[in-house]
């Protein structure tokens, strides 16, 4: 755990947010040596004066609802990596989830696999509105449509973000083949060691500074 920082998505996802403050936010990455800047694809691309250095760019699709059409996920996704994105943040349709209509949800993730080949692809699942049969499904769908992770949460549910639990749940359904990413209501150190010792080898933080410093 003494390279914390390297498993950090430094994230800035609030709707008001400008320009100005994704710059900010990329300064702060590179200062506390995160692994990824995490922001809303309306933000790309950056512009031309914005260094990232070493920082992979990451960016949310389908944001935050996941109720948007498989097809416009997939155009979001393509329009991101062409504008620089490394990373894609998807939201699954929960109603598939809820449904469990895993075809449907295999082909929702499946489009925005094939739209951005190249780029990590992580599958938010929105676990704290989901029970245990439907995390597991839904990280079946994940791993059987060829993502690279599994995301516990957008941060935005009302239901709340992530949980040691889920994250073991997770870990435990997907596997070595895929990583899981803790995202949600971390906001401190022990509760990042918690994620982490659950299975979490990333984490999607906005505050991230105290969190390390927490380390």
């Amino acid at each position: 755990m003494n390279n914390v920082a390297g498993m950090i998505d430094h994230t800035l996802l609030k709707p008001e947010a400008t320009i100005d403050d994704v710059v900010d936010l990329i300064n702060e990455a590179k200062e506390l040596g995160t692994y990824s800047v995490c922001v809303s694809p309306s933000m790309l691309p950056l512009p031309d004066e914005v260094d990232l250095g070493d920082l992979k760019l990451c960016v949310v699709v389908g944001f935050p609802s996941g109720a948007v059409v498989s097809e416009i996920k997939a155009a979001e996704s393509a329009r991101a990596v062409a504008a620089g994105a490394d990373e894609i943040d998807m939201v699954v349709n929960l109603g598939y989830v809820k449904e469990h209509d895993w075809d449907a949800l295999e082909y929702d993730i499946s489009v925005v696999r094939d739209a951005a080949p190249y780029a990590v692809l992580k599958v938010i699942i929105e676990s704290a509105v989901l029970t245990d049969e439907e995390i597991v499904g839904a990280c079946k769908a994940a791993k059987a449509s060829g993502a690279d992770f599994v995301k516990t949460s957008t941060g935005f549910h009302p239901a709340g973000g992530a949980s040691t639990h889920a994250v073991r749940l997770m870990k435990q359904t997907v596997g070595e083949e895929l990583e899981v990413k803790a995202s949600g209501g971390i906001r401190d150190a022990a509760t990042a060691k918690e994620m982490i010792a659950a299975g979490a080898t990333r984490l999607g933080l906005s505050s991230s500074r105290a969190v390390i410093e927490g380390f």
